[in-house]
């Protein structure tokens, strides 16, 4: 196959700012992106806009915010409203008469490019070799009635002069590759690489599409799921890799193989999702998730590592900074048991193994086990019948807080 990457590869993401992105947006996305960061490439957020009556600024800016959230950044940014590129090849078949008749009916002409009734090659980087005979297909419209464009000479055309060398993109593309090419051929320039993966579906197998709101990717930001998880599940199924949760998208980056794209469609199951992004939680680190800690008023690497293996989503770690901070209602259904584990509790400073001397203490004089001796405490101390372990906890809540509420008092 042909060799994949350039010197300093250029790729771009070219999505219509017609509506939200969502999730099957995502995968190209992140496809260009990965491979950018894992051959030292840039990449290019184009704005297929020339639709002026559909496309909206509002969208635009939602866009580039959702590729923010992903956590890709990109090097360049060009609307194509902006620079409108001329294609002067007048129709072949009309004569004199016939388009003076077609003007004094009032009929504007749109232009078509003439398409050369031949086989297309190209070695895909992702499908392999592979071939469309434009024999069968009809002559692309490039320029409307009323003078703007369609999506396919722009794309052309920008792909040329910003020097893009792979574009990767859903395997829905692969007619437009030929016709593209022979675009390509005709303004004299090289092809770039291309490469056509699988396209994402619902779990059930049906097409994505802007109408399925809960999978645009600001409806999976709001439902509180990692992005990385998003990003690991968009471009991990329908490969022959097992998806896992990663802790960046330069691992991310080194991970996904093009070349290990399936041909079958892949199925994005919102439950994998979930549990995918709750894995993801519970093994990122405390400085990945600092800022976001913060703003929800939470410090501290100790009660994040204490609490994370918990957390299906990051906001709940509010539920167990309450439980640590206070104040919270203890839950005492056996008072002498509490009151006598309150006379074992230890003098401060309490470390990680406070919790195991101190209940082995109480088991002691108790004569209780199991969970007749871990629930009373941990109901006493958290008011909660569940929750990370109190090795962990014991610590942060501290031994005054646990005296008060060993003692059936909130604090």
């Amino acid at each position: 196959m042909t060799s994949l990457v350039a010197t300093s590869p250029l790729v771009r993401f070219a999505p219509s700012p017609t509506g939200y992105l969502h999730i099957g947006n995502a995968r190209p996305a992140l496809f260009n992106w990965l491979f950018a960061r894992r051959h030292g490439g840039r990449f290019l957020l184009r704005y297929d806009d020339t639709d002026v009556a559909r496309s909206k600024p509002e969208y635009a800016d939602a866009i580039a915010e959702d590729l923010g959230w992903l956590g890709i950044v990109p090097d360049l940014v060009i609307r194509q409203s902006e620079r409108l590129p001329i294609y002067d090849r007048a129709a072949l078949k009309l004569t004199a008469e016939q388009k003076a008749a077609f003007e004094a009916e009032g009929r504007k002409p749109h232009w078509r490019f003439l398409l050369e009734a031949r086989e297309v090659t190209w070695d895909d980087f992702v499908r392999g070799a592979s071939h469309v005979d434009c024999a069968s297909l009809s002559d692309p419209v490039l320029v409307r009635e009323d003078g703007s464009y369609l999506y396919t000479l722009p794309s052309v055309v920008d792909d040329i002069e910003t020097g893009v060398t792979h574009v990767i993109r859903g395997e829905d593309h692969v007619t437009n590759t030929a016709v593209q090419a022979q675009i390509f051929e005709a303004l004299g320039a090289s092809l770039p690489v291309f490469g056509h993966h699988n396209l994402l579906t619902t779990a059930s197998g049906e097409g994505l599409s802007k109408r399925l709101g809960h999978l645009s990717l600001r409806g999976l930001r709001d439902s509180g799921v990692e992005a990385l998880a998003v990003a690991a599940l968009a471009t991990m199924v329908g490969t022959s890799d097992a998806v896992r949760p990663v802790s960046s998208l330069d691992e991310l980056a080194g991970l996904v193989e093009l070349s290990h794209v399936s041909r079958a469609p892949a199925k994005f199951d919102e439950n994998e999702l979930a549990v995918l992004s709750a894995r993801t939680l519970h093994q990122l680190p405390f400085a990945a998730v600092a800022g976001r800690l913060a703003a929800l008023g939470i410090d501290g690497e100790a009660f994040w590592l204490a609490v994370r293996g918990n957390l299906a989503k990051l906001d709940e770690a509010g539920q167990w900074w309450q439980v640590v901070q206070g104040p919270a209602t203890p839950v005492i259904a056996d008072q002498p048991f509490a009151a006598t584990a309150a006379g074992l509790l230890p003098q401060e400073p309490f470390d990680a193994t406070t919790w195991k001397s101190w209940t082995q203490a109480v088991a002691a004089a108790t004569g209780a086990k199991g969970k007749a001796l871990f629930m009373p405490l941990r109901q006493a101390l958290t008011g909660l019948d569940h929750g990370p372990e109190l090795a962990a906890l014991l610590p942060l809540i501290g031994r005054e807080k646990a005296l008060q509420r060993l003692a059936g008092e909130s604090a």
